[in-house]
């Protein structure tokens, strides 16, 4: 069999209305091109006889049980035998006799090459309005702003890659979500992308789409957040520590003025939860952050492994104990306090400051304490022991 340069992959589930109209656009851009290629229809499933369209037509099935636009997808991209892989959906709102873009990009190096259908055109009636002017448009700046991607539409069903390139990031997820898992190992991979101008036009099936636009919105948004502890751990977990370390700090001695409006005990209350709840945030970020990094779902850092080599868990328990410590000292205050007015009535404004200080530096040098050792049990080394299946191993064997 000759090598194969191209696959023109389309996931399918029950697109016999349109499959017909794509298989042939895409035969006639491989025949006009000259390309060694093939077309490949991952079917996830379908009833309404569209693998034996396409089987009719000459392209080849892959049958892919698991349902999910991301499974087959992955099931595609595993069946194919060309060294690049162009995708599409299968619903003819992406001409695949225009592929000559992708393919030159690809020719040249890159490694990932997105269409951009704000960029190339989307026709009337083509994309719902919520999906133009909100959800793409918000949901790719996401994307831009948490992994530094420098792509304008993270979720074009059209795009090309380098199989190897590809499979190398180990894709997971099955859904919708996996347009955004693609771009953002890609992205954080260092791997070559690139955007050409696509066109988008109003698909031509009477059904109504398997998108489900807050569903799979909230999915996609959701696999940002979980594939970065930055932004959903550790960045408000700073800022709410900071605001509480501050305000703390001015309130500890007493109230605060700014004009007619005093601030207090109640503050001061509200900036201790702040400070606990920053510190578990960041905690989070840790232990996220080395359980992805870990198990291959976010690329190592050589700053971050650094950070984590440093965060020993004795020294994550020096600074829980530490902290404990000030909690009994700050606790011992309060009682003092208490003691020098013979255990009577006292001034909450007063009195309470102390009682505070001393249960946030409790509760977060425990939570610390917890946290150091979880984060620890995700770096234990597994090591997979075996016992050789003869009987004198087995006598020998307790």
């Amino acid at each position: 069999m000759a090598d194969i340069e191209l696959t023109i992959l389309m996931p399918c589930l029950n697109e016999a209305e349109t499959l017909a109209a794509c298989i042939g656009k895409a035969r006639a851009f491989l025949d006009r091109s000259g390309i060694a290629g093939e077309i490949l229809v991952a079917d996830n499933g379908s009833t309404d006889g569209s693998r034996e369209i396409a089987e009719r037509l000459g392209a080849r099935v892959v049958p892919v049980p698991e349902r999910g636009y991301g499974a087959a997808l992955g099931g595609g991209i595993e069946a194919a035998r060309g060294r690049f892989i162009i995708m599409g959906d299968a619903d003819d709102s992406y001409d695949f006799s225009r592929l000559d873009a992708f393919v030159a990009e690809l020719r040249a190096g890159a490694d990932l090459v997105m269409g951009n259908r704000f960029k190339g055109g989307i026709a009337p009636g083509a994309m719902p309005w919520l999906h133009r002017y909100i959800g793409n448009p918000v949901l790719s700046a996401i994307g831009r702003r948490f992994f530094g991607a420098s792509i304008g539409d993270f979720h074009c069903g059209l795009r090309g890659f380098s199989r190897a390139a590809i499979v190398s990031l180990n894709l997971r997820t099955s859904g919708m979500e996996f347009a955004s898992e693609m771009v953002v190992k890609a992205t954080l991979a260092h791997l070559d992308i690139r955007e050409v101008p696509t066109t988008l036009v109003k698909d031509g099936r009477s059904r109504p789409p398997h998108l489900r636009s807050i569903r799979d919105g909230w999915r996609h948004l959701r696999f940002l957040l979980l594939f970065s502890p930055r932004w959903l751990f550790l960045y408000p977990g700073i800022a709410l520590l900071a605001v509480g370390l501050v305000v703390g700090a001015i309130l500890l001695p007493g109230p605060a003025y700014i004009g007619d409006i005093s601030f207090d005990i109640h503050t001061f209350l509200v900036a201790a939860l702040c400070i606990i709840v920053g510190l578990q945030s960041i905690s989070f970020a840790i232990i996220g952050r080395r359980f992805a990094s870990r198990y291959g779902f976010i690329p190592r850092s050589g700053n971050y492994d650094r950070l984590l080599e440093a965060l020993t868990l004795e020294r994550i328990l020096l600074a829980a104990l530490s902290l404990m410590l000030v909690g009994i000292i700050a606790l011992i205050w309060g009682v003092s306090v208490w003691a020098a007015r013979d255990f009577g009535p006292l001034n909450p404004s007063r009195t309470m400051r102390p009682v505070i200080l001393a249960m946030t530096a409790l509760v977060s040098g425990f939570q610390m304490m917890m946290s150091g050792f979880m984060s620890s049990m995700i770096n234990i080394p597994i090591y997979e022991r075996r016992i050789a299946d003869d009987p004198t191993t087995r006598q020998n064997a307790p």
